[in-house]
């Protein structure tokens, strides 16, 4: 017995799942009509074979068996209604399975390339409080999901006009075999609304499950390297073979159900084809009907059942297409875009003027990050910020290139506010290298360019700044050299040089480093800071520092301490007053040789 809430669940989700067929139908208005045109011509022409069926029952096999002849005329004629119906019917389905097909792939790509911009626009802050595979799942599964039921909708509508005129038909040829006949009717309604409501919380559940398999099977494929040399293998697999199970279990309760589903829907129409034909029998024994009426009818009973099949398909699709659709509007809906002015940053030749003003961040609001932080880097100065782990250097990078916008305070560049920039000006003046670099599966050149219009000698420049022109010109292609999915063909010190020239190459005025020479040995380390030092008078530098040769290349140092600027000043001078600077790049110092013995 299915309870009251269970049925308001399911009216509910029907109700959402016509909104969102009605939310294509509007987009797609033209390619809905052709699909639809389609299915009602595949309709009236099924119908029509009923109509070919009885009259060539009663004017050419009845004749036939009482004459013992069959005139080629009718027999052309037979032949050429059958061929004409099937030709029609074939077109009928054509334009059917075509219009839904177009209409299904463009919403499809509609919301995908709806989706994949809203990721754009939101803030990394959105981005690090949900997990990589649920943002896959959404852009891939959520969305088909969600215009799943568009395949079978033109059918649907068709077939509703075929139970029509169906129904109409039969009453026309015998009222008493129609009604004995349309007795199944209310049965096979019962068993679609029954099947509904058992199988729709099954699939809603099953949907929710694929997208967290997809979640995990991310995760751990991202985290591979971890996952490999803690042997964790088992571990990872298991995790994923339990959620790979209860999504198998979901499906096989929900396969259970459709099995006993569909026999049932088969078998009533045959139940009633047997009873009017039982019926028909002693009406056509007792002259009240004819012998093609009843064959008319029994075959019309037959496809009547096909109707409510083609709508039990449609409303199948309804509980995951609800779940897939609120999943992808979730994405589309969600706050926190990062709002843009008209103000652009001043075409100059040199460095830019970074000015930080009472900056203040905190990923949870009970624990502050940064507090009130403020300093100002003057143009082609290069300052170095020094703090132990978690003091707030990375957060600081990412606030510097507006990868999150602060809770108070403001960053301005040549006076500008970050905030007042127009969308891309940040770019066009401002590099980021974080300490993670991250290459794609393309070529050295790809790799640098980012699909940009870059001379190869501008590349090679960009290349030699960063000390990654000898292993560039080593590898067997150069710069066509393709280099595996996250650069995995290079070292960790090789793939940050690589990240190092991609940003060169766009001659930043405000160039940021996020500890992005810590995978390369001192010595080359030397060489491209001093390299970025040397053409630094149109680039300003700001560089998160350990080493205490990166450090004393600075002009200034900025020490933070607990989310704030502790202490200012050149490394000599904090070295000479500041006893906690001093341990913490001692300790530092320490630190790296204990790690090179």
């Amino acid at each position: 017995m299915v309870s009251d809430e269970g049925a308001t669940l399911q009216g509910t989700t029907t109700r959402e799942g016509f909104a969102v067929l009605g939310h294509a139908i509007r987009r797609e208005p033209g390619i809905f009509v052709l699909s639809t045109l389609g299915s009602v011509l595949f309709a009236v022409l099924t119908v029509a074979d009923a109509w070919v069926l009885g009259w060539s029952t009663d004017n050419v096999v009845i004749p036939a068996f009482e004459t013992g002849e069959i005139g080629t005329g009718l027999l052309w004629t037979v032949l050429a209604l059958f061929l004409g119906v099937a030709i029609l019917r074939a077109v009928g389905i054509v334009a059917r399975r075509l219009g839904a097909g177009i209409m299904q792939y463009r919403m499809q790509a509609h919301t995908r390339r709806a989706v994949t911009r809203q990721y754009l626009t939101l803030p990394m802050e959105w981005h690090q409080r949900h997990p990589t595979g649920q943002l896959l799942s959404n852009a891939y599964s959520d969305v088909e999901a969600a215009w799943g039921p568009i395949a079978p909708l033109p059918m649907a509508l068709g077939t509703v006009v075929m139970m029509v005129i169906a129904v109409i038909q039969m009453l026309l040829a015998d009222v008493v075999l129609a009604v004995v006949g349309l007795l199944v009717f209310p049965a096979v309604v019962i068993a679609n609304l029954a099947y509904q409501r058992l199988a729709s919380p099954l699939m809603t559940h099953a949907q929710g499950l694929r997208a967290e398999v997809s979640e995990i099977a991310h995760e751990s494929f991202d985290g591979a390297m971890v996952v490999k040399t803690l042997g964790r293998e088992s571990e990872e697999t298991a995790r994923f073979a339990h959620k790979a199970e209860m999504l198998r279990d979901v499906n096989i309760r929900a396969g259970r159900i459709r099995a006993a589903f569909d026999p049932t829907l088969a078998s009533l129409p045959n139940v009633g084809v047997l009873v009017v034909l039982a019926v028909g029998v002693s009406r056509v024994t007792s002259g009240a009907t004819d012998a093609g009426d009843v064959v008319t009818v029994a075959y019309l009973l037959t496809i009547v059942s096909f109707p409510i099949r083609a709508i039990g398909w449609l409303l199948g699709e309804f509980p995951r297409s609800v779940v897939g659709f609120r999943r992808t509007q979730a994405v589309l809906a969600a706050t926190g875009s990062m709002e843009y002015g008209a103000a652009r940053i001043p075409a100059l030749e040199s460095g830019a003027h970074l000015a930080v003003e009472g900056l203040h961040y905190a990923y949870d609001p009970a624990a502050p990050l940064l507090k009130g932080v403020s300093f100002d880097v003057a143009p082609g100065r290069t300052v170095a910020l020094v703090g132990a782990t978690a003091s707030g250097k990375s957060t600081l990078t990412s606030l510097l290139t507006r990868l999150v916008d602060p809770d108070a305070g403001r960053i301005a560049i040549d006076g500008a506010d970050l905030r007042d920039l127009e969308r891309g000006a940040l770019a066009g003046s401002v590099a980021l290298v974080p300490q993670t670099a991250f290459l794609f599966d393309d070529t050295v050149r790809g790799n640098v360019t980012l699909g940009a219009d870059i001379p190869d000698e501008e590349v090679w420049a960009a290349l030699r700044a960063a000390q990654a022109d000898g292993f560039v010109a080593a590898l067997g292609d150069g710069l066509s050299t393709r280099l595996g999915e996250r650069g995995t063909s290079l070292s960790g010190g090789q793939r940050q040089r690589i990240s190092l020239a991609r940003a060169l190459v766009r001659r930043p005025r405000l160039l940021i480093l996020d500890d992005a020479t810590s995978a390369v040995d001192p010595e080359v380390e030397a060489r491209i800071l001093a390299s970025l030092r040397a053409g630094s008078t149109d680039t300003t530098l700001v560089v998160v520092a350990y080493r205490k040769a990166t450090i004393g290349l600075a002009d200034e140092v900025i020490h933070l301490e607990n989310g704030a600027v502790a202490d200012r000043g050149t490394h000599t001078e904090l070295l000479g007053r500041s006893r906690a600077y001093a341990r913490l790049v001692n300790a530092y110092e320490q630190a790296a040789h204990e790690e090179s013995l």
